[in-house]
């Protein structure tokens, strides 16, 4: 597999591939992931861990964003910066306990670099380079309404944060699940209106929760640390797990939607490594089965 195939593999959405190919011909590429330090974290996480493995073995300078402003911004644990803070030191545990080799990649913390004016100068050309229109329609990478900007001004300021977020980092690629997708067509949108190159966009699906129906929206339905039942927590114990994989949703011969395959496609096989998919049954219900790509298990 070459680095073109390893970083597209499992995305939903590169744009563009081209412009990709010709990241990939850098001596050292940049690209970066963001996340808010908000809690306990679940095996949707996975998949965004598995693809910094694949960023790291191509050769990527990798940057690790945690947004601690934005959280605050976002009401996340209280708005607490010191705990948003210290769950960030938690969050740089679970990389290293889901095999990611810490020591390649650069963790940053949004108040590293609040004091400079440079950023704030960003985040005001970003501002004058796109409308509130524009803005508020990219307040779902928060998981909030438009109508919530009414009640508190900072949420507004949040998307062009996170789009200068990218322009101060001088990133190539700006990586991130589905729910990112507004934030980061807003960097390319007003890239060359504020004299930056636009970043490539790269997005993984987000995991679906287990209780998901199949008829939800994708961002709705994905696993959430605030629905316990719905997502399973690298904390979970491993009878646990089982217990809340036997309750799941998984309708026979349904693929689209189906979270169980979803899990087994999008965290199990990628760590597999080729190595093949061991079901285990008694000799009664047809003995063992192996599967050597998700492909086959559907």
């Amino acid at each position: 597999m070459d680095k073109l195939e390893r970083l597209i593999a499992n995305t939903q959405e590169v744009v563009t591939i081209e412009e990709l190919k010709t990241v990939l011909e850098k001596p050292n590429p940049k690209a970066y992931i963001g996340f808010e330090p908000s809690g306990v974290v679940h095996l949707g996480w996975k998949i965004c861990t598995n693809k910094i493995k694949d960023f790291l073995s191509c050769g990527f300078d990798f940057t690790v964003l945690l947004a601690d402003w934005h959280a605050y911004i976002n009401d996340k644990l209280g708005g607490d910066l010191e705990k948003i803070k210290l769950c960030g030191r938690y969050m740089q545990d679970c990389f290293a306990a889901m095999g990611v080799d810490v020591s390649k990649v650069r963790f940053v913390y949004a108040s590293d670099y609040v004091n400079d004016a440079k950023y704030w100068e960003l985040v005001l050309k970003t501002s004058k380079a796109t409308s509130v229109a524009r803005v508020k329609r990219a307040m779902d990478i928060m998981g909030r309404g438009e109508e919530e900007a009414e009640k508190d001004l900072s949420k507004l300021f949040y998307p062009a944060m996170q789009v200068s977020d990218i322009f101060y980092l001088q990133l190539d690629v700006a990586y991130g699940g589905t729910d990112q997708r507004h934030a980061h067509m807003l960097a390319r949108d007003v890239a060359k209106k504020i004299g930056r190159t636009a970043p490539v966009a790269m997005h993984t699906p987000l995991l679906t929760s287990l209780q998901a129906d199949g008829r939800m929206n994708p961002i709705e339905a994905k696993m959430s640390k605030s629905k316990p039942e719905t997502m399973i927590s690298i904390h979970d114990a491993p009878d646990l797990v089982k217990k809340k994989l036997s309750k799941a949703y998984c309708p026979e011969k349904q693929i689209e939607g189906n979270p169980v395959l979803e899990v087994c496609k999008l965290v199990i096989f990628p760590d597999l490594e080729g190595k093949p998919f061991l079901i285990e049954r008694p000799e009664k219900f047809g003995g063992n089965l192996q599967f050597s790509t998700s492909q086959e298990l559907e």
